[in-house]
């Protein structure tokens, strides 16, 4: 669990590199080129320092963005049956999740949504809501889990068809079950959170409620 100082120094750390990204896109002057980069390379210390993590591998993440820095989009989708929810779990963390991940370029946000669940859970789906639009380092506590700011965008899903669940297509998952709201197993919080779940149901039950957003 990341203490309030963690959390302060995670966010100050993506402000830093976010900084130093958009001074790489803009600055001509090579006195400007260097400042920004030494912010890169301070930004990408203290996520290491915080997160346990490489400061070269996460300085090398950071060299790879180009042009304006803006938030990443991770897009979930929430497939309920009988009040009970489909969850998927991780393979690298052993934690349970709504199916999603990274938005791709080129991808429409539902679009993005409904391959990520065929991918993780094995079924085809359609986007019927937007639900949510999350500030993550708000709702999932994304500190110190990156080094990046992001968009979280909650879909409720329809089935297209009557298959089975079949988890790992794409390696990241390995089981995938329903789950009642009262008997969650534990979650990847990052990725999903036990209230978003619960608002999510909220939306299923009334579909005519405002979309959330921060």
């Amino acid at each position: 669990m990341a203490t309030p100082l963690t959390q302060t120094l995670h966010r100050l750390s993506i402000e830093v590199a976010a900084l130093a990204q958009n001074g790489l896109a803009y600055g001509t002057d090579h006195y400007e080129i260097d400042r920004y980069t030494r912010l890169q390379e301070i930004s990408a210390e203290l996520l290491g320092l915080i997160a346990d993590g490489s400061p070269a591998e996460i300085a090398s993440g950071l060299a790879l963005e180009r042009g304006h820095a803006t938030p990443k989009v991770d897009v979930r989708g929430a497939l309920f049956e009988d009040d009970r929810v489909l969850l998927v779990r991780e393979a690298r963390d052993g934690r349970w999740t709504l199916p999603g991940g990274w938005a791709d370029a080129l991808d429409r946000p539902a679009g993005a949504a409904e391959r990520e669940f065929a991918e993780e859970a094995g079924l085809a789906v359609r986007a019927v809501k937007l639900a949510a639009v999350h500030d993550g380092s708000v709702h999932n506590g994304h500190s110190p889990v990156g080094p990046w700011h992001i968009y979280k965008l909650l879909f409720l899903m329809e089935r297209r068809d009557g298959a089975a669940p079949r988890a790992g297509l794409d390696g990241e998952t390995d089981d995938v079950a329903f789950f009642a709201l009262d008997a969650l197993p534990q979650l990847s919080t990052p990725r999903t959170t036990a209230e978003q779940l619960r608002r999510l149901l909220t939306h299923r039950n009334d579909r005519g409620l405002p979309t959330d957003f921060d």
